[in-house]
């Protein structure tokens, strides 16, 4: 199987991903970080990490900007995700993707919300300020962080599937051809 028709594979799973983000959802349950762990994970070549930055730009168009502080950390910590994907490349056991998804999501929320805190008035720019700011954020975690589990799962799973189902096809041609080239040498 051609490099190019992985680069493929991974870019529509990236893309229909992304669509995802447009839809109702619960607040946070989104595919944006599992999609920067694959991006980085799949997609090697440093425009890789423009599908995920792009994904979540063109879906806040739609959706709204806020913040530019808070916005930014969110960006970051997308970028830190692929970074985590590139990282994870040489290691795609299911353990080490879990574990990517669950680090990624954890500095996630401690980045996003750290920036509520310190940018925001919401919250007394005290330790307590910042323990309850985190305290109240928790439900979202708890939605990040099902989201990130969820579609890493999904998206690195239907990726191999998809390789798998290709290789067994590609095989199989093989193999008739293979089969009908011997039949029509033994028939001269």
């Amino acid at each position: 199987m051609s490099k190019r028709t992985k680069i493929i594979i991974a870019i529509s799973i990236i893309a229909l991903a992304a669509l995802a983000r447009l839809v109702e959802h619960p607040y946070n349950f989104t595919p944006i970080v599992a999609m920067a762990i694959f991006a980085g994970c799949y997609l090697r070549k440093k425009w890789g990490i423009l599908l995920p930055l792009g994904a979540m730009l063109i879906s806040d168009l739609f959706i709204g900007f806020y913040d530019w502080q808070v916005m930014l950390t969110v960006y970051l910590s997308i970028a830190l995700a692929y970074g985590i994907g590139w990282i994870l490349y040489n290691r795609k056991k299911w353990y080490n993707i879990i574990f990517a998804s669950l680090v990624s999501s954890i500095i996630f929320f401690i980045f996003t919300n750290f920036a509520v805190w310190a940018f925001f008035s919401w919250y007394a720019h005290t330790w307590e300020g910042l323990v309850l700011c985190l305290t109240l954020a928790l439900p979202f975690f708890r939605n990040t962080l099902a989201g990130n589990l969820i579609y890493t799962s999904v998206l690195f799973g239907v990726y191999e599937l998809a390789l798998m189902y290709l290789k067994k096809r590609e095989t199989t041609q093989n193999f008739t051809q293979n089969n009908a080239k011997a039949k029509d040498e033994t028939n001269i």
